[in-house]
């Protein structure tokens, strides 16, 4: 038996639906939310090297990174420079726990908003900081509302999507992720160059631009039919879901989904019924996926490419360059999994992207360990350091079509309505923890493991790989209400998912493929 793999899963509906204006309207609109988290990490890390800012804030790391005799490892390590990088993340966290709570009882869109809205109050407070409070009270409202966008935004795109087309129309989160990165990198390069605090100052100040995007977006969507069933609109929601599905042949779906919000009203309390043995395999799914995407190393890479790549010897406008470089090869394969996370599936993509990340972090520290050895010192020559930016870009773009918007996808579809608000809580709050601990220790860990942190991240990636070999069946094209019958016809979870919770006789839902 192949891993966790099932090509065929019994009793799965195929229902009647259509690709309609309106939902890759909708769709396209509520991918907006990705704007602001990526718009945030790309941010962050070319203010972080801009010699005005350091001097304003970190004046410290400003004269360390001045030192020509400094260990290259080390330059820009200060734990007060990488907080105000992670406090966002921290505040994302505790955010998105209260994100579950809204989304449920008013709707994903209201939360989207409320996203946008805390993002903006955030964007002026970093535009016209005077001091390190402001900085810090800027990130921390920043982080509410990426808690608050991370958690309804997926929920939203699974649920308004059609079965057949539901990976890609929630890697359009991941798109406005990249996106948001890109367009970050890009105004980094030119504000870089400006005289004074102007230029930081721009950057961050710009943020506004992407909230007012999303309050904008959420104030004119409607609501996924799920959500207007679950809060009593059940009249609404058959219309919603019609007009969505292109069709008014939609009895089927529409029971699944009325049959979905009965069970999910017996469960009182999401939280407590979510440790049942029934919903392990969420669980557990929703803890790893997003704990292992921040282990591939991909948030070292977005922090804080431009300060990596003057570390390895690049100028300061040459590493802003290098950044958006890698942002745009990025932007560009995101689209690869689009087009074919529904064809192909989302092992398929998870195991080769896997192994691209792997085969490149190894190169890449063997690389920077010929180069600067265990005392930081030494010079890169062009050739080499070209190869290492081409090595740093194959990364990323396997990350880019595999763990980049999988890592989002996943979760987002495979918990049934009675947990789904709490599943995907569990997986920001994860995601924005490892997020945090990631971005506040990686300068520190630079420092003193050296190049053997690429080591360390790419261990991570071939554990994280076994996995998904493993643990991980096939979701593509199953419809979201129907996931369970997935589950129950897995090598592992099978045991803990109960006969009733999939409608049909166990014997039928042993059949596993080979």
């Amino acid at each position: 038996m192949a891993g966790g793999f099932v090509s065929q899963t019994p009793g799965v509906r195929n229902y009647n639906y259509k690709l309609t204006p309106k939902v890759f309207v909708t769709c396209f609109i509520g991918a907006f939310g990705g704007l602001i988290f990526g718009y945030d990490l790309g941010i962050s890390g070319g203010v972080t090297q801009m010699e005005p800012f350091l001097e304003e804030f970190f004046p410290y790391v400003y004269k360390k990174m001045k030192n020509a005799h400094e260990n290259e490892y080390c330059r820009f390590d200060s734990q007060l420079l990488t907080l105000f990088t992670s406090s966002l993340y921290l505040a994302a966290l505790v955010s998105s726990l209260f994100a579950s709570t809204i989304t449920r009882v008013f709707g994903r869109k209201w939360s989207m908003f409320l996203g946008g809205l805390t993002f903006f109050i955030g964007s002026a407070f970093n535009g016209f900081a005077q001091n390190i409070a402001m900085l810090l009270i800027g990130r921390i409202l920043l982080g509410f509302g990426v808690g608050f966008a991370n958690q309804s935004v997926p929920v939203y795109l699974s649920e308004m999507a059609p079965p057949n087309l539901r990976g890609a129309f929630n890697n359009g989160f991941q798109v406005a992720i990249i996106f948001g990165i890109v367009v970050a990198t890009i105004i980094n390069y030119f504000t870089a160059q400006l005289k004074g605090n102007i230029g930081w100052r721009i950057s961050l100040g710009l943020a506004c631009v992407p909230a007012m995007m999303i309050m904008i977006g959420a104030l004119i969507l409607p609501d996924t039919p799920n959500s207007l069933i679950e809060r009593g609109f059940t009249e609404d929601a058959k219309k919603m879901l019609q007009s969505i599905r292109g069709t008014s042949e939609v009895d089927e779906e529409f029971q699944d989904l009325i049959d979905a919000s009965e069970e999910s009203k017996q469960v009182k309390h999401p939280w407590k019924n979510i440790m049942l043995p029934r919903y392990r395999p969420q669980l557990i799914m929703t803890c790893f996926i997003p704990f292992f995407q921040q282990l591939t190393g991909i948030n070292v890479i977005t922090f804080y490419a431009p300060v990596l790549f003057q570390t390895l010897g690049f100028g300061s406008k040459a590493s802003l360059l290098s950044a958006m470089v890698t942002g745009i090869i990025e932007l560009l394969c995101t689209f690869v999994s689009v087009f074919t996370v529904d064809r192909f599936g989302r092992r398929v993509l998870f195991l080769q992207g896997g192994i691209q990340m792997l085969i490149s972090q190894i190169a890449i520290g063997v690389m920077i360990g010929v180069k600067f050895g265990t005392v930081g010192t030494g010079n890169i020559g062009k050739t080499d350091a070209n190869l290492i930016v081409a090595l740093i870009c194959i990364y990323v773009a396997g990350f880019a079509w595999s763990w980049g918007p999988l890592g989002w996808l996943v979760p987002s579809e495979i918990s049934p309505l009675e947990i789904r608000s709490a599943a995907q809580a569990i997986n920001v709050a994860v995601n924005m923890f490892f997020t945090f601990l990631v971005a506040q220790l990686f300068l520190t860990m630079l420092c003193h493991m050296k190049f053997g942190l690429f080591f360390f991240f790419a261990v991570f990636v071939f554990i994280m790989t076994i996995f998904i070999y493993l643990m991980l069946p096939e979701t593509k094209n199953v419809p979201i209400e129907e996931m369970n019958r997935v589950w129950k016809a897995h090598w592992f979870w099978g045991r803990f998912i109960p006969d009733e919770a999939v409608g049909v006789s166990a014997a039928e839902m042993q059949q596993k493929s080979v």
